[in-house]
């Protein structure tokens, strides 16, 4: 299949996806502000923990400090007490204050250059050079802390992704890479919103619930490892058009 094919059938199909899943779950709602270190921070302490937890991690972060210098200054197992509801608080207070020695500047204060006005590459390749910052943190901190156009891959959007047969790829780095490739930069906002919810659930790690799915249709994963099993199959159509066609 040519580029231009692939591309074509992806942007189609994650278009009907997106279509289907905004119908069920509704409209992502989100301010846009120009907050990349928040975004940064609260990222990292979003890590191996829930929505929940982290935010409220966040929360009681900003309470007791005054300043990301404060943070960055503050006694190490004093930054841990405070985020421990986060959850790996040794950890992430580590982390923390290393990215944000990293970010001070030479009149020691914490700062970040406007990302708004970089190449995507360039600023990708700056946040990804921060202490234990990766593709799906620095684009978090482009595009919820900076309304620039990127994709955060996590382990829903990845699995997810694979699933339909939009990639076939091993790790979310190497997802990111190829959806950023094959899916219009319009789509890249309601694409990660849509399918963290859709992986949170329905189309979990374990137990997937297919009989309830909207996407099933044309599901790869469904129709080569689940339909087989039950002795049966679902037409894969897209509105009508067979998926074969797109």
């Amino acid at each position: 299949m040519s580029m231009h094919n692939e591309r074509g059938m992806s942007r189609s199909l994650v278009r009907w996806a997106q279509r289907r899943l905004l119908t069920h779950y509704g409209q992502p709602e989100w301010e846009a502000q120009y907050a990349p270190v928040d975004e940064l921070i609260g990222t990292i302490l979003s890590q191996h923990t829930s929505d929940v937890n982290s935010l409220r991690a966040f929360e009681a972060l900003t309470r007791a400090f005054s300043g990301w210098e404060v943070v960055r200054d503050a006694p190490l197992d004093q930054l841990t007490e405070t985020i421990r509801c986060g959850g790996l608080a040794s950890v992430k207070a580590l982390r923390i204050q290393a990215v944000l020695r990293a970010l001070t500047d030479n009149d020691g204060r914490v700062h970040l250059p406007d990302l708004r006005r970089m190449r995507r590459k360039r600023a990708i390749d700056l946040l990804t050079s921060l202490p234990g910052v990766g593709r799906k943190t620095a684009a978090c901190a482009l595009l919820f802390g900076s309304h620039v156009p990127a994709m955060p891959v996590d382990t829903h959007v990845h699995r997810i992704s694979n699933r339909l047969g939009l990639v076939e790829t091993k790790e979310p780095d190497e997802t990111e890479k190829e959806l950023t490739r094959k899916v219009p930069r319009r789509y890249w906002l309601e694409l990660n919103e849509v399918f963290v919810r859709f992986g949170q659930t329905t189309c979990k790690p374990l137990g997937p619930r297919c009989d309830v799915c909207t996407l099933r249709p044309v599901c790869k994963y469904y129709r080569e490892v689940v339909s087989p099993k039950r002795g049966k199959l679902d037409k894969p159509k897209l509105g009508g058009v067979s998926r074969a066609n797109i």
